[in-house]
């Protein structure tokens, strides 16, 4: 994987945060320290190849830490860092844009005329 980033701040947010999976693990963690187990229950239709790979960047850009507990089974909990819980104020934001949109009362007029 590589850890280089475009130099446009848009550009690396994407980078980071590409597809819906990235922002709504992110959205899960918000809410505290999860354990992987946890984090997939609460996304239904995310495969684990994909968590583990979305948790591996965010820990690779300091955004989530990953720690492990000597237990038998081992624990592993996953907790967002300083910089991964400043994105709350952007998931706030994409929130409230996306409540002011108004819902369409009918399809059949999008598009026309």
């Amino acid at each position: 994987m590589s850890t280089s980033l475009p130099s446009c701040g848009v550009a690396r947010f994407l980078t980071l945060l590409d597809g819906p999976w990235a922002t709504l693990i992110v959205r899960e963690l918000l809410r505290g320290p999860q354990r992987f187990t946890e984090l997939r229950s609460s996304l239904p239709g995310i495969s684990p190849h994909t968590l583990t790979s979305r948790l591996r960047q965010f820990e690779t850009h300091g955004i989530v830490t990953r720690t492990v507990h000597a237990e038998v089974p081992p624990r592993v909990v996953y907790e967002l860092t300083p910089l991964g819980k400043e994105l709350r104020t952007v998931l706030d934001a994409m929130a409230a844009w996306a409540m002011a949109i108004p819902v369409a009362e009918h399809a059949e007029g999008v598009g026309a005329g």
